[in-house]
């Protein structure tokens, strides 16, 4: 079973097709250094997806990163509907002198709680106040909540680096399957 969205508007074209568990990804994404981090995302968390995004990048990448993190999120909200997880799943992962230290909650209350900075203003051309940006729309739409904090940075491409692999390493612990609810309430709503 996979979950298959897209997004038309005049910034941007986006289709998706995902998959929790998987192994396959295939990323056609006009902004090497998003794709590169989302690739890591992807393959640290064990899902399968495939998108294809354009956008109006000759402007800056903030419409796609954005449209993405949308995107992204709607289809793990609709991929985790009626799911027994692990719920929790937390990650201390380094990347040479960088540190990134998160946690996430599948807990239908979504949030990106912040706390880093990176040493530069960009990767490439890739500007980094949108790595906030991107985890900020998927958190909302996908009714997640994930704390990022980067401990350390020796170079901003791997603090980066540590914050997407940490969150994929503990989301694939969240996205666990369990017997039975994660929550005395008896909802994640």
């Amino acid at each position: 079973m996979s979950t298959e969205l897209s997004r038309e508007s005049t910034e941007t074209s986006i289709s998706l097709q995902l998959s929790i568990p998987g192994k396959e990804r295939h990323l056609d994404i006009p902004c090497g250094f998003l794709c590169h981090m989302l690739d890591l995302f992807f393959f640290h968390s064990g899902i399968s997806v495939k998108i294809t995004a354009s956008g109006d990048i000759e402007v800056d990448a903030h419409h796609l990163t954005e449209d993405l993190g949308i995107l992204i999120g709607r289809a793990f909200l609709k991929e985790l509907e009626s799911r027994p997880l692990a719920r929790y799943g937390w990650c201390a992962m380094p990347m040479d002198g960088s540190l990134a230290l998160v946690a996430v909650d599948i807990s239908g209350r979504g949030q990106f709680v912040w706390d880093g900075c990176f040493l530069s203003s960009s990767c490439g051309t890739f500007d980094l106040e949108l790595i906030p940006e991107f985890w900020r729309a998927f958190c909302r739409e996908s009714h997640i909540t994930i704390h990022g904090r980067l401990l350390a940075v020796d170079n901003s491409h791997h603090g980066a680096e540590a914050l997407f692999k940490g969150i994929g390493r503990a989301m694939k612990q969240a996205l666990a399957s369990e017997e039975e609810l994660q929550s005395t309430k008896g909802v994640l709503t």
